[in-house]
């Protein structure tokens, strides 16, 4: 599992493919639970927040303002349908 600092700007990738072809999706959703239990669905096209970088390639930065477990998870409609899902830590910062 990946580990990040509280603070952190976390960059979430998906890319969609169909026959190993990067192919944009009907629709593309995020999903992310943060680690105080809170659920934000994200649309590309409709928030902005989602953001294409390149045939079939999605990003979102996600402030890991939290400290906890993060999971997030991509899922696709129409061509190129898909969902994947994964998780990250977020750590409490050091005072030095």
């Amino acid at each position: 599992m990946a580990t990040y600092d509280r603070g952190d700007l976390v960059r979430l990738t998906a890319t969609f493919t169909v026959s190993s072809v990067a192919t944009d999706p009907t629709t593309v959703v995020l999903y992310v639970r943060s680690p105080t239990g809170t659920l934000t669905t994200l649309t590309y096209g409709v928030d902005g927040a989602v953001v294409k970088v390149s045939t079939g390639v999605y990003r979102y930065d996600y402030s890991a303002s939290a400290v906890g477990n993060v999971t997030f998870r991509w899922a696709s409609t129409g061509v190129a349908q898909a969902a994947s899902q994964d998780s990250f830590f977020v750590y409490d910062d050091v005072q030095v």
